[in-house]
C-alpha cells in the first residue's frame, strides 16, 4: 500500500511540474539537457505551458425584444335571487293568524284571535295618550344632557388652557438656563481661545510678510543687472533636426522644431555631428539618474532633460529623456524615417543598430511599431528577436508590429488581461513588449552591466538589454535612439 501511495504522488508530481508558468521558474529545477531556454532567456520551456496568442476579440452583446400583454375580458352581473312572494291559501279553512308565518287558525281558534284584537286596539289607545307625555319628557332629558356635555367641554378647555401655559413657562426657562450656560462658557472660555488663535495666524501672516518683503529685497538686487538664460535656444529652426542641419544649424545642441504649423513647438536635441547629422534624439540612457518605470500618460507626452550646458554657452550635451511617443508618432508619420540605435557596454565598446524604415502609428492604435532595413553591427532584435532562442520562442521576442505599453496599459502578448502576466511590469519601463522582448531600452538601469535574477525586482532580466550583443543579464551603459528623414545619400 505504501509503494502505490509513493509512486501516485511521484505521478501527481511530474504532472505538476508540466503546468509550470512563466513565474513559477525559481520552484523547479531542470537539467540543461532537457530543456532549452524560454522566451524570457531565462525560463524553461515544459510542456503544458500556455499557447502563444495574436488574436484578441470581444463577443458581441446579446440583443433581446420584451414581451406585450393584452387586458383581460369583462365579466357579467351576478343577479342576486328574489325572495318568492307570500301566498295566502284561504281554501285550507278557518281564520288568518295574526302573523302570515303561522299560517291559518283552525275554526275553534278565531274567537281567540277576536279576544285578541279586541286588547290590542286598547293597548293602543293608552299607548296614544302617553306618547306625548314621553316626548315632553325626551326634549327635557335632551337640554340637560347638552348643558351637561356644555359645561364639562368648557372645563375640558379650560384645563387644557392651563396645562400649556404651565408646558410653555417650563420650556421658555429651561432655554434661557441653556442659553444663560452658552453665553457663560463663550465668554470664559472660547473668546480667549479664539483671539489666542487669532493672534498666532496674526504672527504667521507677519513672518511670512516679512519673508516676502525679503525675497522681494533680494530679487531687486538681482535684477539690478541683465538676466541671462541658463539654456539659451538657437535662433535657427526648422521642422526637424535634418531641416535645421540645412539652415545652417551644424552644431550638436539642443534646439526649437516645429513638425506642423498646427502644433506648438517644443525641444529637442539634434546630433549633427555623427553619421552624417541631422539626427533627432528621441530616447537617451546615460547614468540612471531618470526613473523610467512610468505611467502611459508620462510615455505619451515626454519626460527627462534634453540637454545640459557647458562651457560654450548652450546646451551641447544631451541628457536622459524619452522625447514621448505621441510626438515621436508624428515625426515619423511626416514622410519615410531611419532610426539609429547606438548602444556602448561599461568597457567603452561600442555598436549600432540601423534600420531603414522606421514608424510609430498613432495613439488609436496603441503606437504600434513598423521596421524593416536592418544594417549595423549590434544584431536585429527588432525582426529578428533573440539569437539565442529558437522557434515559438524566438517570435515571442520579435518586437516589429507590436503595440506600444507601460504598466497602467498593458498591450502585449502575454496573456493579454492577466495582470500577473504582464511584460511592461516585470521589465521596468514602456515599450513594444512582445511576450517579452529581445531589447529593453527603457528598463531598469543597472551599474556595472551584469546582474542576475536575484538582483532583479521580479526576477527577470528587467535590464538596459540588447540580447544579440550582450544577452539578456547584461545591462547597457548607454544607449540612445535618434530618427531622420530617409534619403538616399550621393
Amino acid at each position: 500500500m505504501r509503494t502505490l501511495l509513493v509512486l501516485y504522488l511521484c505521478a501527481y508530481a511530474a504532472w505538476a511540474s508540466d503546468d509550470l508558468e512563466y513565474d513559477d521558474y525559481g520552484s523547479v529545477s531542470v537539467p540543461q539537457n532537457h530543456c532549452q531556454l524560454g522566451a524570457r532567456g531565462h525560463r524553461p520551456v515544459l510542456k503544458g505551458r500556455e499557447t502563444y496568442h495574436h488574436n484578441r476579440r470581444v463577443p458581441a452583446p446579446i440583443k433581446d425584444s420584451s414581451n406585450k400583454y393584452h387586458s383581460r375580458p369583462a365579466t357579467g352581473r351576478e343577479e342576486k335571487p328574489t325572495r318568492p312572494e307570500a301566498v295566502e291559501q284561504l281554501d285550507l279553512g278557518g281564520c288568518t293568524h295574526a302573523s302570515q308565518e303561522m299560517g291559518l287558525l283552525c275554526p275553534n281558534g278565531c274567537e281567540l284571535k277576536t279576544t285578541l284584537l279586541k286588547q290590542e286596539r286598547n293597548v293602543r289607545m293608552t299607548i296614544s295618550q302617553l306618547k306625548p307625555e314621553v316626548r315632553d319628557l325626551s326634549r327635557s332629558s335632551n337640554t340637560i344632557h347638552d348643558r351637561v356635555s356644555s359645561m364639562s367641554q368648557s372645563l375640558r378647555e379650560r384645563q387644557r388652557v392651563t396645562d400649556e401655559n404651565s408646558r410653555v413657562v417650563t420650556q421658555y426657562t429651561n432655554q434661557v438656563e441653556e442659553q444663560h450656560a452658552y453665553i457663560k462658557e463663550t465668554v470664559d472660555t472660547i473668546f480667549p481661545s479664539n483671539i489666542r488663535v487669532l493672534q498666532g495666524v496674526l504672527d504667521n501672516i507677519r513672518s511670512k510678510i516679512e519673508k516676502l518683503e525679503k525675497a522681494i529685497a533680494a530679487q531687486t538686487v538681482d535684477c539690478r543687472e541683465p538676466c541671462t538664460t541658463k539654456c539659451p535656444i538657437p535662433v535657427v529652426s526648422g521642422k526637424e533636426c535634418e531641416d535645421v542641419y540645412r539652415r545652417g544649424g551644424k552644431d550638436s545642441q539642443m534646439y526649437l522644431i516645429q513638425p506642423d504649423q498646427s502644433t506648438l513647438p517644443f525641444k529637442v536635441f539634434c546630433d549633427q555631428t555623427g553619421h552624417s547629422g541631422g539626427w533627432l534624439l528621441i530616447q537617451s540612457r546615460l547614468d540612471g539618474s531618470v526613473d523610467f518605470g512610468r505611467r502611459w500618460d508620462d510615455y505619451r507626452r515626454g519626460f527627462g532633460n534634453i540637454a545640459f550646458r557647458t562651457q560654450k554657452g548652450y546646451c551641447e550635451t544631451p541628457g536622459e529623456y524619452w522625447l514621448g511617443v505621441d510626438r515621436i508618432s508624428q515625426l515619423t508619420k511626416m514622410g519615410p524615417t531611419e532610426v539609429l540605435i547606438e548602444m556602448q557596454d561599461w568597457t567603452g565598446d561600442k555598436v549600432h543598430a540601423k534600420y531603414r524604415h522606421f514608424t510609430v502609428q498613432s495613439e488609436q492604435t496603441n503606437y504600434v511599431l513598423a521596421v524593416e532595413g536592418y544594417s549595423g553591427n549590434a544584431g536585429n532584435c527588432f525582426l529578428d528577436g533573440s539569437l539565442e532562442l529558437f522557434g515559438e520562442n524566438r517570435t515571442m521576442t520579435i518586437h516589429n508590429g507590436m503595440m506600444f505599453s507601460t504598466y497602467d496599459r498593458d498591450n502585449d502578448n502575454w496573456t493579454p488581461g492577466d495582470p500577473s502576466k504582464q511584460c511592461s511590469k516585470e521589465d521596468g519601463g514602456g515599450w513594444w513588449y512582445n511576450r517579452c522582448h529581445s531589447a529593453n531600452p527603457n528598463g531598469r538601469y543597472y551599474i556595472g552591466g551584469s546582474y542576475t535574477k536575484q538582483m532583479a525586482k521580479h526576477g527577470t532580466d528587467d535590464g538596459v538589454v540588447w540580447m544579440n550583443w550582450k544577452g539578456s543579464w547584461y545591462s547597457l551603459k548607454a544607449i540612445s535612439m535618434k530618427i531622420k528623414p530617409y534619403f538616399i545619400s550621393r
